[in-house]
């Protein structure tokens, strides 16, 4: 029995023990006596006695424990030009004089503050004061839209907002102001104070309910962190795409703690004074876990970076900041390294900089396509981790866990599930499939530490949404399969399933061969309407740089490759070459979006979208005008 399995079956054979075990790694005002309250499924509590808080254990007790020196958080900002780093000593101060601000504010235990701000320190700092204060924070990506932000206030109803002037995305300074005023203005809850940290790229104009954020902390003396209930929530964080009334996760403090500074060690080998990069954003579950919480939890150093991969200003940054900062694990989306290869396909960037110390590459998010993953082994020379996790989830579901053992990989799978996750496939009826066929991708309940207990103010919708398709099972929206070695292949969201004349097929499947073709950086295949074979598939593909194939040429080599590698029954013809796709601010290809639009419906624009524009342009080609 290898390292992993042994680890896995302890956490099988004694899940009371196991997770016990992995609390003692923080700091508890009382600790708790057991690890899970499993009276009223599917609402299971992880540690019910337990009483700590989370911002003390991230900060104060590497001060005291002597390592106040250390740097805690790095800010790299090639679109401003600016770098600072905090140590812990100074972060600790700043989140405890921002607490300071809060608490004259009126915010309390279970207060919710919401938190609309560029990537920068006081982003993460503001979170932190929540946390140190025991109120809970609803980070909304900055930039997004009034209407969006309004629906998100009104669901979360916060006594107070913290903001900024601007943000900068790429080269466009985007203000904040105005959006924040109008958002207020529409929504239904109206709260107290705002704070507005002023920016010199654009500065605001101040109404009389805002206070600037200097001023702020100039007056105000610290707060100490107050000790909550483990179960209490620590944030509430709405997930991307929703419409209508969204859908907030809660999430608890010692349960995720507990995951988040067990994850870090095992399945990102980083420990105490090493460094990771995790380039997301604090709007995104990623940047909630693994820039802000779990590296400071460690005792790591975390890099906050606020630039694009390419264009700020150039394909070359992110091999900048592993250089510059002593990179130990680079944590990313795959749309990045997309972009990466699409601008850079020789990865003549990455040769210019000192990588030596990078030791692994993590990426998420969105499927790993077999053809990414070996054109990013083959540039860095490094072990590259394929992760599968969601927002619900709070950290990774199925990880090659490195710091335990490093398992044999295959492309196209995240490998293997991580203590705690009992994953399985599922057919339509709700019984097993063999070994090896596709189906939906459920957890067996109870979930492990870290994931979301409920949604906010809606148990149904819970239950409804998440815990009812399969009777003990939590429904992840994926489908795919898990091999006869237990490896597990996330094709992609169940309705990225497509039915061609009573055949179901993956548009994941298509997509890795489109991707495979040596002219293609990225691709999408969706399925869409067809009155004879009931849905047919149609691929966009990008190019990388510098390809200039024929177009009817490159389409007949796809084509032929499709029918090669999964046959003539994929009836993939129609592949129009686009010059790039839609996509979400965390990197998701708008596939269900794209397959409306060619459906001839009146979708809606999702509020995540990162680039209306893109799709504006795309809109004639999907609709064939």
């Amino acid at each position: 029995m290898g390292a992993y399995e042994e680890v896995f079956q302890a956490a099988v054979q004694d899940r009371e023990g196991f997770w016990l075990d992995a609390a003692r790694a923080l700091e508890w005002e009382q600790a708790p006596t057991r690890a899970l309250d499993e009276s009223n499924p599917p609402f299971y509590r992880w540690f019910p006695d337990g009483v700590l808080n989370v911002a003390h254990n991230a900060l104060d007790r590497h001060v005291a424990a002597g390592r106040g020196d250390q740097a805690a958080l790095i800010y790299d900002s090639p679109v401003t030009g600016t770098q600072r780093t905090y140590t812990y000593g100074e972060l600790t101060e700043e989140v405890a004089r921002f607490a300071g601000v809060l608490r004259d504010l009126g915010v309390g235990v279970g207060d919710r503050v919401v938190v609309y701000m560029p990537m920068v320190p006081e982003a993460a700092i503001a979170m932190l004061a929540c946390a140190r204060l025991g109120a809970v924070h609803s980070v909304v990506f900055g930039g997004f839209a009034a209407k969006e932000l309004a629906v998100r206030i009104d669901d979360a109803t916060p006594a107070v907002i913290v903001s900024a002037s601007c943000g900068i995305e790429g080269t466009r300074v985007i203000e904040y102001k105005p959006l924040l005023d109008k958002a207020i203005e529409l929504a239904t809850h109206k709260p107290g104070k705002r704070v507005i940290l002023q920016r010199p790229q654009a500065e605001a104009a101040m109404g009389p309910d805002d206070l600037d954020w200097a001023d702020a902390v100039a007056r105000a003396t610290p707060a100490a962190p107050v000790p909550v209930r483990s179960t209490d929530p620590l944030y509430v964080l709405y997930t991307s795409g929703t419409t209508g009334k969204p859908k907030g996760v809660v999430r608890d403090g010692g349960g995720y703690a507990t995951a988040l500074a067990w994850s870090m060690p095992n399945v990102y080998d980083v420990g105490p004074g090493q460094t990771i990069f995790t380039a997301s954003d604090v709007g995104w579950v990623v940047g909630h876990s693994y820039i802000v919480y779990a590296p400071l939890l460690a005792g790591a150093t975390t890099v906050l970076y606020e630039g694009k991969p390419v264009g700020t200003p150039d394909a070359g940054q992110f091999w900048r900041v592993c250089a510059e900062h002593g990179v130990r694990s680079l944590f990313t989306a795959p749309t990045a390294f997309r972009a990466l290869k699409k601008e850079d396909p020789d990865g003549d960037y990455a040769k210019k900089y000192d990588l030596s110390r990078l030791r692994y590459l993590f990426l998420a998010g969105e499927r790993l396509d077999p053809e990414t993953y070996r054109w990013a082994s083959a540039l860095l020379d490094i072990p590259v981790i394929d992760h599968w996790w969601q927002t619900e989830t709070g950290w990774p579901i199925v990880a090659d866990p490195v710091g335990i053992e490093q398992l044999p990989v295959k492309p196209g799978s995240p490998t293997k599930p991580l203590p705690g996750w009992d994953v399985q496939i599922l057919d339509a009826a709700g019984k097993p499939v063999p070994a090896g066929e596709d189906g939906a991708i459920v957890v067996k309940l109870p979930l492990p530490p870290g994931a979301f207990p409920t949604l906010w103010n809606d148990d149904d919708r819970f239950v409804s949404s998440y815990m009812s398709a399969f009777d003990g099972y939590y429904l992840t929206g994926d489908g795919g399969r898990i091999d006869e070695d237990g490896y597990v292949f996330v094709m992609g969201r169940t309705d990225d399933v497509i039915n061609v004349a009573g055949h179901r097929l993956s548009t994941g499947g298509m997509e890795e061969v489109l991707a495979s073709h040596p002219d293609v950086a990225e691709c999408a295949v969706i399925g869409v309407a067809d009155t004879m074979k009931g849905q047919i598939p149609r691929g966009f593909v990008v190019l990388k740089a510098g390809a200039d194939p024929d177009p009817e040429q490159l389409r007949a080599e796809l084509v032929q490759m499709v029918r090669d590698q999964i046959g003539a029954v994929a009836s993939l013809k129609e592949i129009a070459v686009v010059a790039a796709l839609p996509k979400t601010r965390s990197g998701k290809i708008l596939r269900k979006t794209m397959r409306g639009i060619a459906d001839g419906l009146d979708e809606p624009v999702p509020s995540t979208i990162e680039n209306p524009d893109i799709l504006d342009a795309l809109r004639p080609v999907l609709r064939k005008e």
